[in-house]
């Protein structure tokens, strides 16, 4: 291992998953095919929210900003992991990886937040639908966007700087596929202990409490739509709030078990699985989950594809 004292011209050398695995040509095939995923899908849903007015309500909005999130931090990650392997070169600059772990910091918790925004949505629509238009305007949709947006790049910008004035001397090595507080600390020099209660209350802060929300809400809505007289609207709701639930599921999971497990419980290869999951896998499987089972999605989806091809056709 080689041992170093760092300046802000030095860099680190990020060994990942890529690196670590049995079948690293199949493995990068498969992250590359989820990215792809993640452009297409993303992006298309981003076009038809966009281009389809019957979508400009709240709940889409949301949906909205969710896969613009999920489109950045993927692309935040993915595409220098997958040349960093392809060209043997696994080096980044010291600003490059103060740079990277600060927009995987903004996304992530911008997502944590919006996702919590996105149930009590949900709670105000199947719960008090007659005072939603009131509870869940135009004007409050974007306030929740800009809270998430701005909070999550305060708290990120006070972490990076802060997790960056470390001197990093016992190795050169990051154990991870991208530059992410816990595995930059265990290269620092000096004690961190303290700054990892630190890290660990943000991610109670941030994972935790709007986790609890969300399940709070859904709880109530699971009361409300068991108690609905029409099995056509049960049926909607559960369809729409599963799939909800599925994502909260699959983006809370691998956050909190890399911000909330306490550093003992950690390994390296534990790390990584779980940082590919919520910044590769995660992005990826979202749109494809709220579409599949939303007919007005898929619905918006033909009619915006319908007027292009019409058009190309025209010309």
């Amino acid at each position: 291992m080689e041992f170093w004292n760092n300046t802000l011209g030095s860099g680190f050398i990020l060994v990942g998953i890529l690196d670590e695995s049995g079948f690293p040509a199949l493995l990068c095939a498969a992250i590359t095919a989820l990215y792809f995923l993640a452009l297409t899908s993303n992006g298309l849903l981003l076009l038809v929210i966009t281009m389809d007015a019957r979508l400009h309500v709240p709940m889409y909005l949301l949906l909205g900003q969710l896969s613009l999130m999920d489109l950045l931090l993927t692309s935040v990650i993915t595409p220098k992991a997958v040349i960093d392997f392809l060209l043997k070169d696994n080096t980044i600059s010291f600003g490059g990886c103060a740079l990277q772990m600060f927009l995987e910091l903004v996304l992530g918790s911008a997502e944590d937040l919006l996702l919590a925004f996105m149930a009590y949505d949900r709670y105000v629509a199947i719960c008090q639908p007659l005072n939603y238009t009131i509870l869940m305007s135009h004007k409050v949709c974007w306030l929740m966007i800009a809270t998430s947006w701005s909070l999550a790049s305060l708290s990120a910008l006070g972490y990076s700087i802060y997790t960056m004035q470390y001197s990093f001397c016992k190795s050169r090595q990051v154990n991870h596929l991208f530059c992410e507080i816990p595995p930059l600390l265990k290269l620092a020099c000096a004690d961190t202990s303290r700054y990892e209660l630190m890290v660990y209350l943000m991610g109670v802060t941030v994972l935790i409490l709007p986790l609890a929300a969300i399940l709070a809400s859904y709880s109530l809505i699971l009361f409300t739509v068991l108690n609905m007289p029409s099995n056509e609207g049960r049926k909607k709701a559960l369809v729409t709030c599963s799939s909800h639930l599925t994502v909260v599921g699959m983006w809370y999971g691998g956050a909190s078990f890399m911000y909330v497990l306490p550093s003992p419980f950690h390994s390296p290869k534990q790390d990584n699985i779980s940082s590919v999951f919520y910044t590769i896998v995660t992005p990826a499987l979202n749109p494809l989950i709220y579409s599949l089972r939303n007919k007005e999605v898929t619905g918006a989806l033909k009619r915006v594809l319908g007027k292009r091809l019409s058009t190309q056709a025209n010309l």
